[in-house]
């Protein structure tokens, strides 16, 4: 079949674009990530003197990195319209976010979403696969304090015993409020044979959408972040938060991404902006954690009936393209989730600037040693 012009002239302009964009993030990268470490670095001497004040600094610069990374999609046209509860409520409590895990994407949706959400972003912490630490982005992840799990059984054990040592260490050191994991341990496509013969195997339901959670990080983070006593109550506004005092984890806030189709978007697209315009539904779901299961068995039972939920609300959502409205009501509510281009524009201008003052600095200091 022959290539028409214009469609030759399509593919061409798609080609120059996800190349310009490419350059641009490698340039954004370059500048930016060494910014945020040359800073921390200066700052060190604060670290020591107020280390609240350290960390508050470095959340500000660490969510003007994922604002970046947010950048990236959103100025290629990749939206997000979320549902369910208002995580806006509980935006400055202690939350653990269980969420799905279709592909590379759902980190960048995430960092996307979480944006407009008050101090979420500066204060979380990220759970990953170690392999991300490897990245361009470890370092930052590294220095925040997220925590890199190594999957498979041979490392189960081990990893747990670190994760709890890693929380006690630094998650109410730094100030840390939201938790982010996504308890499948691994992308959909990879898992979902294994999980599905697991099911059966276990007389549970079949799963398409989603696959069975794992059990472990999970226990661990309940365990070692809940406080004994937890008054929390979705009885919504100020009563959220006046509920939400006591320290210690609060909420579970149970997250599903869909996306159109079913088809996820993955990191490469998120950088080279080759895909159509696409907006990605994210919907919450918001449990007290007084309501949750601290005994192994309730536990798994309870986060298998939270997965089972996700499988019931993405097959409605691929049916209709609307996720479904919450119990006892009629019509399910979307809100269109919105970034300043304005500010996006300032934090990008304001790494290359840095960039720029960190090249002076070091010439500057090198003909004056040499």
């Amino acid at each position: 079949m022959a290539v028409t012009l214009e469609q030759a002239r399509r593919v061409g302009y798609i080609c120059l674009k996800a190349l310009l964009r490419f350059a641009f993030m490698v340039a954004n990268n370059l500048v930016a990530i060494p910014s945020y470490v040359l800073y921390l670095i200066m700052l060190q001497p604060l670290r020591i003197l107020d280390s609240k004040s350290f960390w508050y600094i470095e959340g500000v610069l660490f969510k003007w990195l994922l604002a970046m990374v947010a950048s990236w999609g959103w100025w290629a046209g990749y939206t997000v319209v979320e549902w369910g509860d208002d995580v806006k409520a509980v935006s400055e409590d202690e939350a653990m976010v269980l969420v799905n895990h279709q592909a590379t994407g759902d980190v960048c949706t995430l960092m996307m979403c979480l944006q407009d959400k008050g101090t979420v972003v500066r204060q979380m912490m990220w759970l990953m696969d170690h392999i991300f630490k490897y990245t361009n982005f470890g370092i930052v992840s590294l220095i925040h304090g997220d925590f890199f799990i190594r999957q498979g059984r041979t490392h189960r054990d081990q990893q747990l015993v670190l994760l709890r040592d890693h929380l006690e260490k630094y998650y109410r050191s730094r100030n840390r409020k939201w938790i982010v994991l996504f308890p499948e341990g691994g992308f959909l496509r990879k898992r979902r044979e294994t999980s599905q013969a697991f099911a059966k195997k276990n007389n549970l339901p079949f799963l398409k959408h989603v696959t069975l959670p794992r059990l472990g990080a999970t226990q661990v983070i309940l365990k070692t972040l809940v406080a004994p006593q937890e008054n929390g109550t979705l009885s919504g506004g100020d009563a959220v938060r006046k509920e939400s005092k006591s320290k210690g984890l609060q909420w579970v806030i149970d997250t599903t991404i869909a996306y159109p189709k079913a088809e996820p978007i993955d990191i490469q697209t998120w950088i080279l902006g080759y895909r159509q315009p696409t907006v990605t539904h994210v919907h919450y779901r918001i449990f007290p954690v007084k309501d949750v299961p601290a005994e192994p068995e309730a536990l798994t039972n309870w986060l298998y009936q939270r997965f089972i939920e996700k499988e019931d609300l993405l097959t409605h959502f691929y049916e209709t393209g609307a996720f479904p409205p919450p119990q006892g009501q009629t019509k399910a509510i979307s809100r269109e989730m919105t970034l300043s281009n304005l500010w996006l524009v300032a934090i990008q201008s304001l790494a290359f600037l840095s960039g720029g003052m960190w090249y002076c600095l070091f010439q500057y200091l090198y003909h004056c040693l040499f």
